[in-house]
């Protein structure tokens, strides 16, 4: 699953630089919306069962609304510049999640993630030279 992500998300960025040769960003956006509802159609379609909890939902609103603002920046960003050096940059999210889960769920990070960082960072200052 790992991998497929991996392949989905490079193309996503690939796709959304393409996109901005051809249609202005806020169409993007309406695409991209249109993309999403479909998976949303998709899933009931296949027997999906939403669930309700006030906290697991709150999460989970905040996780789209991050996403698609993420995204949408991410669209707006690779129309006024380099896709080969946004995409890296935007990659380093997950020093984000680390951060965060070493400060609020206490989960510790290993000498091997905080030699990654460095690295991440690194190769981030190197690919924008």
């Amino acid at each position: 699953l790992s991998l497929i992500t991996l392949l989905l998300w490079g193309l996503y960025g690939f796709f959304g630089k393409m996109a901005t040769k051809y249609i202005d960003p806020k169409s993007i956006v309406l695409y991209y919306s249109a993309g999403a509802a479909l998976v949303g159609v998709l899933l009931f379609i296949f027997g999906f069962r939403f669930q309700v909890h006030p906290i697991g939902s709150t999460f989970a609103l905040l996780t789209g609304l991050c996403g698609v603002v993420g995204s949408i920046l991410f669209i707006f960003a690779v129309n006024k510049g380099k896709v080969s050096i946004i995409t890296p940059m935007i990659a380093l999210y997950p020093i984000i999640t680390i951060t965060l889960a070493y400060f609020i769920l206490k989960e510790p990070i290993t000498i091997k993630q905080g030699i990654g960082i460095i690295f991440a960072i690194t190769s981030i200052i190197l690919v924008s030279i």
